[in-house]
């Protein structure tokens, strides 16, 4: 009952590259909890996030670096997710950005998957995409790849973007998403 998670950064030819971190998440935690080590020994953590709250629809989940000090925060707009999932990010000195799905009808069609007998099962598999603004300029976007193995290709347009962050909000949209 464990969500494991690669992060790669992508080769010259556009494969997948060197390993950045690893973690895993216990599903059915009371309070979210996410460590990402340097590889898969779990020997050398690298940052974590965690929920501020127990069970709360609209935590807000502390992103912390290597030495337990604050770097971020994310958190789930549970009002505008009703209908396509919105996630506010934090990065001190930067502010906040704003992401949500792209496509309307894929964020619909994923809200009837979960309520299907049987379904709500298998895994959703058809691509989902997040686009992180802040005003009106895209900074980073999450793109879910087609397929039954999870995969994602994220894109960092903003140099000023803390990646620590990026990494820890990307793993939050594939761990936390169905909550």
């Amino acid at each position: 009952m464990v969500n494991q998670y690669e992060v790669h950064a992508e080769a010259p030819d556009g494969s997948e590259g060197e390993l950045l971190a690893f973690a895993q998440q216990k599903r059915m935690a009371f309070k979210e909890q996410v460590t990402l080590y340097a590889d898969d020994t779990k020997t050398r953590p690298i940052l974590g996030f965690k929920a501020r709250k127990r069970i709360d629809l609209a935590s807000a989940y502390d992103i912390t670096d290597a030495a337990g000090q604050p770097i971020g925060v994310f958190r789930k707009d549970f009002k505008k997710s009703l209908l396509a999932s919105t996630w506010h990010l934090e990065q001190p000195g930067l502010g906040v950005t704003t992401g949500s799905e792209r496509n309307k009808a894929v964020a619909v069609l994923r809200r009837i998957w979960q309520i299907i007998p049987y379904a709500e099962n298998l895994p959703f598999a058809w691509p989902y995409h997040f686009d992180f603004y802040a005003g009106d300029q895209i900074v980073f976007s999450v793109e879910k790849k087609f397929g039954f193995r999870d995969r994602y290709v994220v894109d960092i347009k903003d140099p000023r973007l803390d990646r620590r962050l990026v990494i820890a909000q990307a793993i939050g949209l594939d761990a936390l998403q169905s909550r």
